[in-house]
């Protein structure tokens, strides 16, 4: 077949009755425009010091400036307790962490063990739709020597993953792999500039609309460029972390590592992210959270 030129391509535009101006428009390169990214700040339950009842708890993140809050679960609260909360404060509750993908995984060599990961990720979905919610936080596996190693990983949390999707379209709950220190789609002590392609090829290797990123900002600072890992995953990012990460700070304050929050909210306006950005932080007292709000307002809305 010959090469279609431009002109040719306009020529028949002009055939099926385009105007040029429209044909132009046909032809014209996808452009990607920047602009500032659309943010939801929130905390996790358990950063929220200070005591008091759940609904008080609540109120304190709503009066702070905070737009919702995430749980855990199983999270020892009654499912009645954690709705009456949302329902006299008006603050959401976006979604949970699955609280138990660490010592119960979907990566582990057991198979009841991770019988037992599956139902827990059942049970973590129903909660986060039973809060008013829309997505779980899922640590998939670990790398841990021969038993589990990275095809382990891979293979068991996604045979795993899939056994959930249904209940996922039927109760509109995303799950949402977060980057974690576990070994896994990079080299633990591995050199400083490594990629999210194995991620991004991870989730793409799920293949449902049900599964993306929960990317964490910090938490892989130390084996690569956030602002890059935000590029690559692009719109698989569903939902954010912000945390800090610095060689002399180690985990620290929003704002207080080696982060580059100028580029990461660059990276963020290139992909067109809108959505929620929960700290997870060490938390505390009101003057602890209002601190918190405005290291991530600063890092995140600069500008």
């Amino acid at each position: 077949m010959a090469p279609l030129h431009r002109r040719s391509l306009l020529a028949s535009a002009g055939a099926l009755g385009l105007a040029p101006s429209a044909a132009a428009r046909v032809l014209a390169p996808a452009v990607h425009v920047r602009r500032a990214p659309e943010l939801l700040f929130a905390v996790k339950y358990g950063m929220v010091g200070g005591g008091g009842s759940m609904a008080e708890r609540f109120a304190r993140v709503r009066d702070l400036g905070f737009d919702g809050i995430e749980l855990d679960s199983p999270n020892g609260y009654a499912e009645g307790e954690v709705v009456a909360a949302r329902e006299a404060t008006g603050l959401p509750v976006h979604g949970v962490v699955d609280s138990t993908h660490w010592n119960v995984r979907l990566s582990d060599p057991d198979p009841e063990v991770r019988t037992r990961a599956v139902a827990d990720l059942r049970g973590a979905i129903q909660h986060a739709h039973a809060y008013g919610g829309s997505a779980v936080l899922l640590v998939p596996g670990a790398v841990r020597g021969e038993q589990e190693t990275q095809e382990h990983v891979w293979s068991r949390s996604i045979e795993g993953i899939r056994q959930v999707l249904p209940l996922c379209a039927r109760l509109g709950i995303h799950v949402l792999i977060e980057n974690v220190w576990n070994g896994f789609c990079y080299q633990h002590g591995g050199p400083e500039d490594q990629t999210a392609e194995t991620l991004r090829d991870y989730l793409d290797a799920v293949n449902s609309p049900w599964v993306g990123s929960y990317f964490d900002i910090g938490n892989h600072q130390k084996y690569g460029r956030p602002a890059d890992w935000i590029r690559t995953l692009g719109s698989r990012i569903v939902k954010l972390d912000v945390k800090d990460w610095g060689k002399q700070a180690g985990f620290s304050k929003i704002g207080a590592g080696d982060v580059d929050w100028e580029d990461v909210r660059a990276a963020l306006g290139e992909i067109g992210y809108t959505g929620w950005a929960t700290a997870e932080v060490g938390g505390g007292d009101v003057d602890r959270l209002a601190e918190v709000h405005a290291n991530m307002t600063r890092c995140l809305r600069a500008g």
